[in-house]
């Protein structure tokens, strides 16, 4: 165990905190995008969908990275089942209180106000169930799949403790970038093999976020844990590659046109998961570097919005939706119904995460910490 007190590292509590945040802006141009969404404007914008699409491409990659990183740190300092312990409470109790205090009300509005499901009452009962999976996980998945993670922890950092010594060599970005496209081409193999043989699970709410997701999205939290155990490959990620800003703008590209002229019952997820994986593992270097760059200092305001971006994101989804549902259709200029809809969403949420301040069992659902006495 680290015996040494590690200086803190500002850029990468900003990095978690801002991509978390980012969600707002993700779902707030999703309404005015060309997809397909629970709410959407009259006539989509062409700039609105571009972003929506370059956050999409990359976010959760480079938070997964980040949670990986901080999730060993913490290994280290505990027990493993005191860990195992902390980190669910930490993330479960957030996202078991999210269910019916924001993701239940938020299936009840889709159901009456947004027209998203339909024929409610001649749902079978595995449908009606699976309808519920998928509604009331929501935009709640990744507390999910980091509960899982933090499980598959106990195994994977045990043998990581026990692996080569932290002044190993670092690979380089050409061996990262075949072994995740490697990874990748694993995981579209499987993915084509359930659509031609069990194609009814890929529609499964329960088997797309344990599974899919999970496996998608390991990579990331592994790299994550070994940037915390091998100095030399953090900095890699922090010292700036040109190359791979270059990959990453390429990549994007590819992923806009995988999303404009591919179909789902052709090649569309599988062209996607590639891309995406090499475009987060790319825009990890680019995010990295710019964070230690420009945000590794101490502001109490940055501290704020660290401590309140779950909070935040944990509401924001309802909030959006509210937005898109009663105000969207009375903006007519989509670049003002989107600032708007910012101004509307992060007014509310900065309120509500003050108000659930003074509340002491409401910061302990929401974060999953007990109050200090």
């Amino acid at each position: 165990m680290r015996t040494k007190p590690q200086q803190r590292e500002y850029f990468f509590d900003s990095i978690r905190a801002y991509l978390m945040l980012l969600g707002v802006p993700f779902h707030v141009s999703l309404i005015y995008s060309s997809h397909q969404w629970s709410v959407n404007s009259a006539e989509s914008s062409l700039w609105l969908t571009v972003f929506n699409d370059f956050i999409h491409a990359f976010r959760m990659q480079v938070f997964f990275v980040i949670s990986g990183y901080f999730s060993y740190m913490l290994y280290l300092r505990y027990a493993p089942r005191e860990w195992w312990k902390v980190r669910v409470e930490r993330v479960g109790i957030p996202m078991l209180s999210a269910i019916p205090l924001i993701t239940l009300p938020q299936f009840f509005l889709l159901k009456e106000w947004a027209g998203k499901i339909h024929g409610w009452a001649q749902f079978s009962l595995y449908e009606k169930v699976n309808t519920l999976v998928w509604e009331l996980t929501s935009h709640l998945w990744f507390l999910l799949v980091l509960v899982i993670f933090t499980t598959l922890g106990l195994l994977l950092f045990r043998h990581l403790r026990r692996a080569a010594p932290e002044d190993a060599v670092a690979p380089g970005w050409i061996v990262m970038t075949l072994a995740i496209l490697f990874y990748s081409l694993c995981w579209c193999v499987m993915r084509r093999l359930i659509f031609t043989f069990q194609p009814a699970l890929l529609t499964d709410g329960l088997f797309n976020f344990v599974v899919m997701q999970t496996l998608f999205y390991l990579p990331f939290f592994c790299l994550g844990a070994l940037a915390w155990r091998n100095p030399a490959l953090k900095a890699r990620f922090v010292r700036f590659n040109p190359w791979t800003l270059l990959g990453s703008l390429l990549a994007f590209f590819a992923y806009m046109a995988n999303q404009r002229y591919s179909s789902g019952e052709g090649w569309l997820y599988e062209i996607d998961a590639v891309v995406s994986m090499l475009m987060g593992l790319w825009m990890v270097n680019v995010v990295f570097a710019f964070g230690h760059r420009f945000l590794n200092a101490h502001s109490p305001r940055i501290t704020w919005l660290v401590n309140a971006s779950l909070f935040i994101y944990l509401v924001h989804h309802p909030l959006t939706l509210l937005y898109g549902i009663f105000i969207t259709p009375h903006i007519a200029n989509n670049a003002l119904g989107f600032i708007a809809g910012l101004v509307f969403v992060f007014g509310i949420a900065f309120i509500l995460y003050e108000i659930h301040l003074r509340i002491p069992l409401l910061r302990f659902l929401f974060s999953g910490k007990k109050a200090r006495p």
